[in-house]
């Protein structure tokens, strides 16, 4: 196999084709059963492989740890991903695909086709192998890739008692994409100093800044009149919706990248007497995001009049974990870049325009960076991932926890 890494690829591929996409509309933890048992099934691998302390809890998350095999002082370091996928597009039934791309497009079926000009960063994996969908589910290297780097490098760290290590901590996570990732993660119990997600994108990336997030839901109650006789009467809840949204600044994801915030609509619901809209709030600065919300109820209770009523209810999801890894914490960033560098990576330090279980990990006692896991396109049919990026992953891993005793 390419890099030598004999089970990557074939670990990757068992893992998408179980179906482990979480569920907003779940009120269990886990949302889905099927992300507990993609957990056990975890753990089982893990313990054959000599961690006999791999164990699912109670409330689904898998904890395993290699214990330091050295006298010598070291941080314990964690590693940190999350079975779901994402309830954006079926996970269920995928069929990858692998090929060593030479440039072009990609033809996913006959219908659906990877275009190289709507998808620019396809430039960059020329000459590498890739694994795609058939263009009929998203694959699930977000964050399948990651579990699967981890697992690979535990067997290697394994394999190697001859290397000193120290602690390493390994943690995986269900609902991450659901926005309750760590709602009942243990941080003692995970034991680490500080921990590096692996759920970021392309080979160097590393993101130690997310945006603020908030959940925002805004419900208006009409009037409904029969259309016939509605002259002067009729409210639409939904035509009020639409000018809500009117009301608010521009600023859509479609519209904005790098530090800038946004409002997004995620979702509509109801009729004439009532209706319903659901958005997300993100801001990378806390004084922005405070604002943001602000606009939003403003613009919700302007709507108010006797006859019409809002309701605005606003969730504080995550912060900016930038708060938290500055100051002395950011050594734990400059040790994932220095890393990089050892092993031939170029880093890419960027802000996360989104948020990582390391976002609320790290407000809960635990400093915890994100770093790329390979994949693009996430929560798509365009999704796709680089063999060559999951073994860079791998190496990683093993660099910064072998380098934490070398230093």
């Amino acid at each position: 196999m390419i890099g030598g890494m004999e089970k990557l690829t074939d670990r990757f591929l068992r893992y998408v084709a179980e179906d482990t996409q979480s569920d907003p509309h779940s009120d269990t933890f886990p949302s889905t059963p099927a992300q507990r048992s993609f957990m056990e099934m975890l753990a089982a691998e893990l313990r054959a492989m000599g961690l006999d302390n791999a164990a699912v809890d109670a409330d689904g998350y898998l904890m395993a740890a290699i214990e330091a095999n050295t006298d010598i002082p070291a941080p314990a370091i964690g590693f940190i991903s999350h079975v779901d996928t994402s309830p954006d597009m079926s996970g269920r039934g995928v069929r990858p695909r692998m090929l060593l791309y030479e440039g072009g497009d990609i033809v996913l079926n006959d219908s659906v086709t990877m275009s190289a000009e709507r998808f620019p960063e396809l430039e960059f994996y020329i000459g590498k192998h890739l694994i795609v969908t058939d263009g009929t589910t998203l694959l699930g290297a977000d964050d399948k890739a990651g579990v699967t780097e981890i697992v690979t490098a535990v067997g290697e760290i394994l394999a190697h008692p001859e290397r000193p290590h120290g602690k390493v901590c390994v943690a995986f996570t269900p609902d991450e994409e659901i926005g309750r990732g760590v709602d009942k993660f243990d941080v003692g119990r995970f034991g680490a100093d500080y921990a590096y997600t692996m759920d970021g994108g392309r080979v160097g990336m590393i993101e130690y800044e997310t945006f603020n997030a908030a959940s925002a839901a805004v419900t208006v109650r009409g009037v409904n009149v029969h259309p016939g006789y509605a002259k002067g009467k009729m409210r639409n809840a939904l035509r009020l919706l639409q000018r809500f949204d009117a009301m608010l600044p521009d600023e859509r994801p479609e519209n904005t990248e790098g530090y800038e915030g946004f409002f997004h609509l995620v979702g509509v619901d109801g009729g004439v007497e009532r209706a319903r809209a659901d958005y997300i709030i993100r801001d990378h600065d806390r004084e922005s995001f405070e604002r943001r919300k602000d606009i939003f109820r403003g613009a919700a209770l302007s709507l108010e009049d006797g006859e019409v009523s809002v309701d605005v209810d606003i969730a504080d999801q995550y912060y900016n974990m930038g708060e938290v890894l500055s100051g002395d914490n950011y050594r734990i960033v400059e040790m994932a870049i220095e890393a990089m560098k050892r092993i031939g990576i170029d880093p890419i330090v960027t802000p996360v325009r989104g948020g990582t279980d390391g976002a609320r990990l790290s407000f809960m006692g635990l400093p915890s960076p994100n770093i790329f896991a390979g994949g693009e396109n996430f929560h798509g049919k365009y999704e796709f991932v680089a063999v060559e990026s999951m073994e860079a992953a791998v190496r990683l891993i093993e660099e910064i926890v072998y380098s934490a005793v070398e230093a």
